[in-house]
């Protein structure tokens, strides 16, 4: 990934309001936009995940997912700082090897969700990435939390001016080129059915050829002309604005809850 146009992209997030303010820009990634990122509108929307208060041990979860025994996850469970975790390493053999092609995969999804998507501790799966994994097969929507995880991250970097960001950035730069590719001269092509702008991102040549001084001094001037504010693969049917009669939405994590406005941001659907 282009590690200089984040770096230049975390100094303009806005904890206080939750969004990026780029010179006269204001914008946000939504629940929309990720939803047809992650191609999840097949998964019930109104289903989000929230961690339960009765949850089986780490050891009975990883017995669920992988199919192994009760010795075989005790002997491979970890404790990283507050939490438990299991290593990647350990997974990586059952994929490779374990009988049950089924099991193979939900250990290969497990493993993305645990190493990309809410990457904790260097080279090991989190407790927390476990009960999530457990509920998705229940039909629910992993997207809330993914992006509760983005904005805290966001946060927590902004905050203390550095630090690891505990997320998934890939996501967060293809989002930033839908909306600024007359900028970056980046093409972007409307979603069609076979089209994934993360597969395509995925396959492009990496380009980091810009320095984080120079994406910042393109940041700074933004203007509103520079900006596509409808993203050319966004189609939602459904817009959510707010709670109740509140402006803030709140949004479940893994590790807790976080604050979003989206009403701050709905020239993204040219509904203003």
């Amino acid at each position: 990934m282009d590690k200089h146009l984040f770096r230049a992209m975390v100094q303009f997030w806005n904890p206080a309001y939750g969004c990026f303010t780029f010179g006269a820009v204001d914008l946000v990634p939504t629940l929309e936009e990720y939803t047809t990122l992650l191609r999840c509108p097949k998964i019930q929307g109104n289903k989000t995940y929230v961690r339960a208060s009765n949850l089986p041990t780490f050891i009975k979860k990883l017995m669920m997912i992988t199919g192994m025994s009760e010795q075989w996850a005790a002997a491979r469970i970890q404790q990283k700082g507050d939490g438990k975790c299991i290593p990647w390493a350990s997974l990586r053999d059952l994929i490779l090897a374990h009988p049950d092609v089924k099991r193979r995969v939900d250990v290969l999804s497990l493993s993305i969700y645990g190493l990309m998507i809410f990457p904790k501790a260097m080279g090991h799966i989190d407790e927390a990435v476990a009960d999530l994994f457990d509920r998705l097969g229940k039909q629910n929507t992993p997207v809330p939390a993914i992006l509760a995880e983005t904005f805290r991250s966001l946060n927590a970097c902004r905050r203390v001016g550095e630090g690891r960001f505990i997320g998934c950035a890939q996501l967060l730069l293809v989002w930033f080129h839908g909306h600024f590719w007359k900028v970056d001269k980046v093409p972007c092509r409307v979603l069609f059915k076979d089209c994934s702008p993360l597969k395509e991102a995925a396959a492009a040549p990496r380009m980091d050829d810009i320095t984080e001084e120079r994406w910042i001094e393109i940041l700074q001037n933004l203007r509103k002309e520079d900006v596509m504010w409808k993203a050319p693969w966004i189609t939602p049917s459904e817009i959510l604005y707010r709670c109740g009669s509140f402006d803030w939405v709140p949004l479940p994590e893994i590790w807790g809850v976080v604050g979003y406005a989206p009403l701050l941001v709905l020239r993204q659907y040219k509904a203003e």
